[in-house]
This record gives C-alpha cells, sequence and structure tokens, in this order.
C-alpha cells in the first residue's frame, strides 16, 4: 500500500509543476515570430475541384510577391500526378491556375514561397 501512495504523491506533484508553469505561460506577452508573420503574408487561393479538373484562384493582397504552384494527386495508380510550374504574384494581382487528372482527384494544394 505504501508504493501506490508514493506514486500517487509523486504524480500530484508533477500536476503541481504543470500547473504552475501552465500559469506562468499565461501570464506571458505573445511575441510573432518571423515564420508566423511571412505566413500569414502568402496570397490566399481558392481551390476548385470539378470531375477531374482542378482550379485555383489565387490573389496576393500583400505588397511582397509570392510564388505559388499546384499539385494535384490522382486517384488512380496509372494515372500521373502532377506539380504545375510556380506563378509570380505580385502585390495586389491575382492568378488562375490549372491542371487535371484522367480520372478522379484524389487531393489538390497549393503551395507559396517567397522568390
Amino acid at each position: 500500500m505504501a508504493f501506490g501512495v508514493a506514486l500517487l504523491a509523486t504524480v500530484s506533484g508533477l500536476a503541481t509543476a504543470v500547473d504552475r508553469s501552465d500559469r506562468a505561460d499565461r501570464d506571458r506577452t505573445p511575441v510573432a515570430s518571423p515564420a508566423a508573420s511571412r505566413a500569414a503574408s502568402h496570397s490566399t487561393c481558392l481551390t476548385t475541384l470539378a470531375g477531374s479538373h482542378v482550379t485555383a484562384l489565387c490573389h496576393n493582397p500583400y505588397p511582397e510577391t509570392d510564388l505559388v504552384q499546384l499539385h494535384v494527386r490522382c486517384a488512380r495508380w496509372w494515372d500521373v500526378a502532377a506539380d504545375g510550374a510556380r506563378v509570380e504574384v505580385g502585390a495586389a494581382h491575382r492568378v488562375r491556375l490549372a491542371d487535371r487528372c484522367w480520372k478522379e482527384v484524389r487531393e489538390a494544394w497549393v503551395t507559396h514561397e517567397r522568390p
């Protein structure tokens, strides 16, 4: 029985330590990291799927140029996956990216990169 009580005391001691560190984290003022600010300045893209065709409409409301690229993975094993060319989206510009599969699309997404 003494073993169980010692284990319980150890576990409750850990819980108390975690509670204190949690309280300290809440008192800190969050600081935006450079990576977070870069992620917030990417173009916004709306991706639509119509049958086997994928279209992404991207708009860059920020003053920095963004490079966008459409990636399409097809559902059939014999259907070739496609990674489109990187397209530059200037400040306040829009671009349309399109690609397709022969049959069904498994997934599609847009990646962003700084030039």
